[in-house]
């Protein structure tokens, strides 16, 4: 059917009317309307002369493409795109070789509206939109086992505590090889993953070999709560690994686990050493991607006791936000322990919120190499059963006010990895500046090198992390650390 009258007002309607977003934004000043003109005898007298300039013509002057780009469209203009939408439409509807499926036609039109703006706005249908939130919660339902791909079968890394599988007394090093019948062999590590998560209390049967024991062991587990671990940590530069007073912390990504990751890890170094403080702590953020920007500023606020964490900036006053670090009991515990971050090129959004706070308060030492450069806010929008668009609202900025969109954060000390010959000319992304139709900061440089984002599986032959133990250690030593307050 085609788009009738009434409808394409109500489209056009809901079009023109702004969403409410989820996440508070910061703000731009409002536009001043111009001030009238002054009256002829107060002008000056070239100003006359450009008004009394005869037209013979009668014509108006053609307005620049700049003016043209400013002025806001005719409603009837959009409503006549609007039109012609439709059309094509219903063209297609009918003409198409092969009947197509009108639902997936205009879920790609949403997607191809929203991704036009920018790489980071786009449409998410139901099935998405229930994988990022369950990606951003940090939780879903399954099993708690850690598990790898071996030999074409499922090894289990580790159980995580308190899970179904802790309960059961399953343990690391066994291998699973059917879930709910069905062989293992085949499925591809994330089918495996798919059939062990489900919604919880629902049962799920699996059946291990165990070192040492001759027949296969099944399970009939019920499925529990899971929270992702986003934070590890462990000792390091001690004689052996593992061991030592430097404090590591691997943030992976900022769900809304990481915060609490954090405040647990380090309330675990504590307790491990008696009370005793650790000699630096060394916060892991290479190849962190980002995520939700509360936890940035909860995870910044660990480490600060005042002042700005971020700023972000929209189109409209409500659309502007200042987030503040407060004194509280975890930062006052870790205010004199001397504190690096490591970044890399795929430390975006987050990621480039907290090195860049801890950055501008002098709080912490960055090491490594520039970050990607994502300077924007994504707010999701719940469309309901239709799934959500996640839209571009803002820009945001370090304490400094600083924009560190397509050109990312600097660190304080760069320290390059030994890439193995294999990766060399493969590792480096030049990131946010790479990706067509990204947003751009008028007079504000963009990067235009790569960054690399290779971190070796081996600590010692990490050179950054090496390095930044060296540092804490007092065995290298730089200007930049640790940090000086202006």
């Amino acid at each position: 059917m085609r788009l009738t009258t009434l409808r394409l007002a109500a489209l056009a309607a809901a079009v023109l009317v702004p969403a409410t977003v989820l996440i508070a934004q910061d703000q731009a000043p409002d536009e001043q309307a111009p001030a009238d003109p002054a009256p002829l005898e107060e002008q000056l007298p070239e100003q006359l002369d450009e008004q009394l300039e005869p037209n013979p013509s009668g014509e108006e002057a053609e307005p620049t493409a700049a003016e043209r780009a400013a002025a806001p469209r005719d409603p009837l203009e959009i409503y006549s795109d609007l039109n012609l939408f439709g059309e094509i439409f219903d063209r297609i509807r009918s003409e198409y070789v092969d009947p197509p499926d009108e639902e997936k036609l205009i879920r790609a039109a949403i997607h191809g509206m929203l991704s036009s703006l920018d790489p980071h706005s786009g449409y998410l249908p139901p099935a998405d939109y229930d994988d990022m939130r369950e990606d951003t919660s940090g939780q879903f339902g399954g099993l708690g086992v850690e598990i790898i791909m071996e030999d074409e079968l499922i090894k289990v890394v580790s159980p995580i505590d308190d899970t179904p599988a802790a309960r059961a007394g399953i343990m690391a090093n066994d291998l699973i090889v059917e879930i709910d019948g069905k062989p293992v062999q085949g499925m591809t590590q994330d089918e495996a993953v798919d059939r062990m998560r489900g919604p919880v209390g629902t049962d799920v049967s699996i059946t291990i070999l165990r070192e040492g024991v001759a027949d296969p062991i099944e399970f009939k587990l019920t499925r529990g709560i899971i929270s992702m671990r986003a934070v590890r940590w462990s000792m390091e530069g001690g004689e052996t690994e593992g061991e030592g007073d430097i404090a590591l912390l691997r943030l992976s990504r900022f769900s809304e686990q990481a915060f609490v990751g954090i405040e647990r890890a380090i309330e675990d170094i504590y307790k491990q050493r008696d009370g005793v403080p650790p000699k630096g702590i060394i916060l892991d953020l290479r190849n962190n991607p980002g995520g939700l920007v509360d936890q940035s500023v909860y995870v910044a606020d660990a480490f600060l006791n005042r002042g700005a964490v971020v700023l972000t900036r929209g189109r409209t006053e409500r659309e502007s936000a200042r987030y503040d670090a407060m004194p509280d009991p975890l930062d006052a515990r870790i205010a004199d322990v001397p504190l690096i971050v490591l970044i890399n090129g795929g430390s975006a959004s987050a990621s480039e919120i907290v090195a860049g706070a801890l950055q501008d308060h002098k709080r912490a030492t960055v090491v490594g190499t520039r970050s990607f450069g994502k300077g924007s806010v994504q707010s999701i929008i719940s469309l309901g059963a239709d799934g959500a668009m996640r839209l571009t609202t803002a820009r945001y900025y370090t304490p400094n006010n600083r924009s560190i969109q397509a050109l990312g954060i600097s660190p304080d000390i760069e320290i390059k990895q030994v890439v193995p010959e294999e990766f060399q000319g493969r590792d480096e992304i030049i990131g946010e500046a790479g990706l067509e139709g990204h947003i751009t900061v008028e007079g504000q440089e963009e990067a235009s090198v790569g960054s690399s984002v290779y971190v070796p599986a081996d600590k010692a032959e990490d050179t950054q992390l090496q390095y930044a133990i060296s540092l804490i250690l007092g065995e290298e030593t730089h200007p930049a650390y640790p940090p000086k307050a202006e």
